[in-house]
């Protein structure tokens, strides 16, 4: 690649692009903009319903998984409510848990991985909401089946535990749960997943979450209507259908996910040992990593800085395509030669 080639991979998104099945229903919904899309999606939750083999009632789609967090968080928490979530979890959380009139509490991680047990200490009568990404975001570590059902087992009762599973589909490992089959076990359990990694459709903003039918129930009392667009519902249904797309997001990341961590390993970068789409670089210090941030800036790569996460030593780059991670190792290799 040329330095005028720009390079993103700040996102997380799928290097892949979106599945021709889902560009030919783009273009074959987007005909009549002038009437209103299916305010309850329901072809899109039978979709997610047969793909998945769940009850089409337990599920509740919104504008990215981003909105049905602060729905969770507005239905279930208010002002002197508490909202948990762990020390370098994802940022939606807290904004959801301030927008709602509560108070986000963190809890400490060890060796960059939610900890169950530091999470029940900070938990409380007031404690109205657990959120866990899982795979977290931006560390790319999780909490196993089984320490989850320990989570929810010991949270108050009263507490809705919610497992964010963004990036479940990028998971093969034999203890990992993306939180469906618990909330088939708990009533007081519930997952949210996102269309915008794997399935290459982030500009069009859907999301769904799985809960018993109570919770879902409450959920759509304030759910706004119309809230996903006739082209983003169609584009999913079309989504779901192409496995084979899928099955190559997964390969592929299976693929180029190791070739970033050895070759940044190489230069004596410390990994961050995780899953998902996306590797955790630990540099030097603050300064360190900010000199790699702009030196790839100036080679028009872009990564993402997560001080905001409280890792500022650190860089999230995304797995691009063959040529792009190839590209990124090559110009990494020259920052380390030079500094």
């Amino acid at each position: 690649m040329d330095n005028k080639s720009v390079i993103k991979l700040s996102s997380n998104e799928t290097p892949l692009g979106t599945s021709n099945k889902a560009l030919e229903a783009i273009k074959n919904s987007a005909s009549n903009p002038a009437r209103y899309p299916d305010g309850s999606a329901q072809q899109l939750r039978e979709a997610i319903a047969k793909f998945h083999n769940l009850n089409i009632e337990n599920i509740i789609c919104g504008n990215g998984s981003d909105e049905i967090l602060s729905i969770f968080a507005n239905c279930f928490a208010g002002p002197g409510d508490e909202i948990v979530y762990s020390q370098h979890g994802f940022l939606v959380y807290p904004i959801a848990a301030k927008a709602a009139g509560a108070t986000p509490i963190v809890a400490a991680e060890k060796n960059y991985k939610a900890d169950v047990r530091e999470i029940l200490k900070v938990c409380s009568n007031k404690t109205k909401i657990c959120f866990i990404a899982n795979p977290n975001n931006p560390t790319g570590t999780y909490l196993t089946r089984q320490e989850l059902i320990i989570l929810r087992k010991e949270l108050p009762q009263n507490c809705l535990l919610v497992i964010d599973s963004a990036y479940a589909e990028y998971v093969e490992r034999e203890d990992y749960t993306n939180g469906i089959d618990l909330v088939t076990k708990y009533n007081n359990v519930a997952c949210t997943r996102t269309f915008s990694k794997i399935y290459g459709l982030a500009a069009l903003r859907i999301g769904w979450a799985y809960a018993s039918q109570e919770v879902i129930g409450l959920l759509n009392r304030i759910r706004l209507p119309f809230n996903i667009n006739t082209i983003a519902q169609h584009a999913a249904v079309a989504a779901l259908q192409d496995r084979e797309f899928i099955a190559n997001a997964v390969r592929h990341n299976n693929k180029w996910k190791p070739f970033l961590e050895n070759e940044l390993k190489k230069n004596h970068i410390e990994i961050v040992p995780g899953v998902g789409n996306f590797v955790l670089a630990k540099f030097k210090n603050i300064e360190h990593a900010n000199a790699c941030y702009a030196y790839l800036e100036n080679n028009n790569i872009f990564v993402r800085k997560v001080a905001e996460y409280g890792l500022p030593e650190f860089l999230r780059i995304t797995v691009g395509l063959e040529k792009e991670n190839v590209f990124i190792c090559k110009i990494i290799n020259e920052f380390i030669k030079k500094y």
